[in-house]
């Protein structure tokens, strides 16, 4: 049989410092939850296809990895973490009538078409804010997004913020089919606003309507872009998603993260189950948003609960890509320190090992082989950036090589 030495198209291998890197990120990250009081949960990696059904409003069918269990079951490998956290809630906390505050980390699974160059697993860390429907905790979740945002050590980012009542709003006064009103989404999250004229015009919807969807590409911006669109506004719940924008952003300036956040009245979600609020977040060196979140009042209900909840989730490898070409260093706590040993000092390199992990320094033993120079495991501590090398000898000499400065100290039994 042929040796498979390569993986699967859209998935890698993640190792050494690029991996120990990623796991610091996470640890960073998760903190910050946890400093907001958010909840540890793990839902399973896969789950029955129901979960993510059409009528849930995830991502397509065509893009799941299905399969199936002994009993005939259709299985998916999740795509999305939040409909799963959606049924377990359900089912956990069917009779808690306060806010549940959880969080997560895993991995998620999308079978992209080969041509978008994406890849097909990638890591999500989020967090869900379920049994509530206030402002204040939208301005939370935004809030929070900040500050795992200048957490990692990013400055210049933004948060796009828009209402899917807003969009909504536009497409019915349209009075837009199903057809239609995915056509219209379809060449706005393209940003092709010349398009939707000239679909609109094909299509003879009625020059009011064809107005209020051109000025969308001037909803973009700060704060002041909010009276322009209460101007167009072509119903009350437009006008009510504008309103809900604005108290949003006042709680936001309590928080002090104003300054990270611009409206995008185009915005229109990129899962179905999204009800209010949605924002995304980017910055430079990705091609793609780190951030994903918005409102979903009505996902949780589709599981037999009626519970207005909201999230979102950080798409770990994105800021992972946007850090490395920023230039922004993750900081990794806890170096290597290796001890190297002759075998006749193998019990006495055992019992120093233990000692340093009694003290959390991590501790890499190396039995040395007579044949191999000092230079090698010089050289091997480096690759693998160790901060120290000790090497006891068989004489009983002990060698304390610096590896980051290149410095050797012989200290003498």
């Amino acid at each position: 049989m042929e040796k498979l030495l390569h993986t699967p198209e859209g998935v890698r291998d993640i190792y050494n410092m690029e991996c120990r890197k990623k796991l610091a990120l996470e640890e960073q990250l998760h903190k910050i939850l946890r400093l907001h009081g958010y909840h540890d949960i793990q839902t399973p990696t896969f789950e029955f296809f129901d979960v993510f059904r059409k009528e849930i409003g995830t991502i397509p069918s065509k893009e799941l990895y299905k399969f199936f269990d002994k009993e005939g079951n259709t299985l998916v490998l999740r795509p999305d973490i939040t409909p799963s956290i959606a049924r377990a809630a359900a089912t956990l906390f069917e009779g808690e009538s306060l806010p549940i505050r959880l969080c997560y980390n895993g991995s998620t699974f999308i079978n992209h078409s080969s041509y978008q160059g994406r890849m097909k697993e990638s890591t999500q860390l989020g967090a869900e804010l379920i049994g509530t429907n206030c402002v204040e905790a939208d301005a939370e979740m935004l809030a929070m997004v900040v500050s795992c945002l200048t957490k990692a050590g990013l400055e210049d980012f933004q948060l796009n913020v828009g209402n899917v009542d807003f969009f909504q709003s536009l497409i019915e006064d349209a009075a837009l089919d199903e057809d239609a009103e995915e056509r219209v989404r379809e060449l706005i999250n393209n940003r092709n606003y010349f398009g939707v004229e000239e679909f609109l015009e094909s299509i003879r919807v009625r020059q009011s309507a064809k107005e209020a969807f051109a000025a969308l590409s001037e909803l973009y911006g700060g704060v002041e872009i909010l009276e322009r669109a209460k101007a167009i506004a072509p119903n009350a719940k437009a006008a009510a998603a504008v309103c809900r924008l604005e108290a949003i952003y006042e709680v936001l300036k309590l928080y002090g993260v104003e300054k990270y956040i611009n409206f995008d009245f185009s915005m229109s979600g990129i899962y179905g189950y999204y009800t209010g609020i949605i924002f995304r977040g980017y910055t430079f060196g990705t091609g793609d948003a780190v951030v994903k979140g918005g409102r979903y009042d009505h996902l949780l209900e589709k599981f037999g609960k009626h519970s207005p909840s909201i999230g979102f989730a950080i798409v770990v490898d994105e800021l992972m890509n946007a850090l490395t070409r920023q230039k922004i260093e993750i900081q990794c706590s806890g170096e290597n320190t290796i001890l190297l040993y002759d075998a006749a000092k193998q019990k006495d390199a055992i019992e120093k090992a233990g000692e340093f992990r009694s003290k959390d320094i991590s501790t890499e033993l190396v039995k040395r082989d007579p044949d191999r120079p000092l230079a090698d495991y010089i050289e091997y501590g480096r690759k693998y950036y160790a901060e120290t090398m000790l090497y006891l000898e068989e004489d009983g000499r002990l060698t304390v090589v610096d590896l980051l400065n290149n410095k050797q100290k012989i200290m003498n039994p």
